[in-house]
């Protein structure tokens, strides 16, 4: 991703050259021409500056076929020259990534292209093999499950070009996968989130000679430097007031999730001895400062749980939301926090979505267009996309019969779950 693919015969000289379009005028596109033995061009009779200006301006869709074509169809489908001068016209596309699991060790992404509503299987991520697993000895099933990420694992190269640039998801169906810096810490069920064009990486578990050790520790990785870098620990403020050493000594303090909020990371924390879990409120990650807050009250106390060790958080239009589900179990109200006066507001009081006890994730949130959207997975195993659209105008004091639930996407993805 961002990188040009090349071959023995072929290969690509960039320059920059002034260029009148549709969506401005004299803006500064950087085009690449390929070359071999008979000096092959994108398409045979057009200069490739042009083919470059036909290929922007086809829906992102079509990019997977269009990279069979031919090598030098390829190199110009994943550079960076593409995805820039589609930035520059204006025809960057916001697309929904949803990875599932089918099997312990198996995952599948998709991507879903809102406008079309049509779903694309990409192509799978590169597997790994532990150390432990090659020298033949055991593991932990559980450990090594989907969300494992750590030192054992290479962080895949379409990651890492999320984070290279403003655009970079633009990209992101189009390019390879290959080995980049690996993290410090192995770490497994740790929560993850992007600011500020870098990816931190917070809390989860380690294996130690007793067994899974909670960790309090952060990284960071910069795409640009290719490195991560250690962030102070977690101190977990409220948890060092347990009564008794011996509260202290069971309940171990946990990361249940982060959200990207007002330029700092917002981590809701729990303490845990399995199966209970124990809010207690959460941190705040100041990347200016280098250093830890406690959380609000009212938002820390009141962040809902999706299940035991997990919450929710999206932040869409600088608006941080979550997902509180019922009692019933097929329901669910949608929440956004008001900073001023430290509270969580219902803004859809009912959700139709479904939680089935066999289920790790029976839905999720995700901001699409500047839009709330909840992912949930229904009792037939299609998976929709709903956007909540509210009547009237009526947004400080909705009530079920002021919404509209509109479906933009449905598919089945058979007994996998969402990740």
């Amino acid at each position: 991703m961002g990188s040009v693919v090349s071959s023995a015969k072929i290969n690509a000289r960039s320059m920059d050259r002034h260029e009148k379009s549709g969506f401005g005028s004299n803006k500064r596109v950087k085009i690449s021409t390929y070359e071999c033995d008979s000096f092959q061009r994108i398409i045979p009779t057009l200069p490739d500056e042009l083919s470059f200006q036909i290929l922007a301006r086809l829906p992102r869709l079509y990019y997977l076929k269009l990279k069979l074509v031919s090598q030098a169809w390829k190199a110009a489908i994943t550079s960076s020259e593409l995805s820039q001068l589609r930035r520059e016209l204006g025809l960057t596309e916001e697309w929904l990534y949803v990875l599932t699991k089918l099997e312990p060790n198996k995952l599948d992404c998709y991507a879903l292209d809102p406008l079309f509503r049509k779903w694309q299987r990409l192509p799978p991520m590169p597997s790994f093999v532990s150390e432990e697993e090659s020298t033949g000895r055991t593991q932990s099933s559980w450990f090594q499950m989907w969300n494992v990420v750590g030192s054992s694992i290479r962080i895949a190269d379409f990651i890492k070009g999320w984070f290279r640039r403003r655009y970079g998801l633009d990209q992101m169906p189009f390019c390879g996968c290959s080995e980049v810096s690996p993290m410090i810490s192995g770490r497994a069920f740790s929560k993850a989130a992007l600011l500020q064009s870098k990816l931190y990486v917070v809390g989860g578990v380690s294996r130690g000679r007793n067994g899974l050790l909670p960790l309090r520790s952060g990284e960071v990785f910069d795409p640009k430097t290719g490195i991560w870098s250690e962030l102070p620990e977690m101190p977990f403020m409220k948890a060092q007031v347990l009564p008794t050493a011996f509260l202290a000594d069971v309940l171990k303090p946990i990361a249940t999730g982060m959200a990207s909020y007002k330029g700092k990371l917002y981590v809701p924390q729990s303490l845990y001895s399995w199966p209970f879990f124990f809010d207690i409120g959460g941190e705040i990650y100041d990347p200016e400062l280098n250093s830890w807050e406690t959380m609000a009250d009212g938002l820390g106390d009141g962040w809902p749980a999706r299940q035991a060790g997990t919450k929710l958080g999206i932040v869409v239009n600088e608006e941080l939301y979550t997902l509180e589900p019922s009692s019933s179990l097929d329901s669910g109200q949608i929440k956004r926090y008001d900073s001023e006066q430290d509270t969580w507001k219902t803004i859809v009081p009912q959700v139709p979505v479904h939680d089935f006890t066999d289920a790790e994730a029976p839905f999720l949130l995700a901001g699409l267009h500047g839009k709330v959207h909840v992912i949930t997975k229904e009792a037939n195993n299609n998976l929709q996309v709903m956007q909540a659209v509210l009547q009237n105008n009526i947004e400080n004091s909705p009530s079920e019969e002021n919404i509209i639930w509109n479906i933009l996407a449905s598919k089945n993805f058979g007994s996998a779950e969402l990740n």
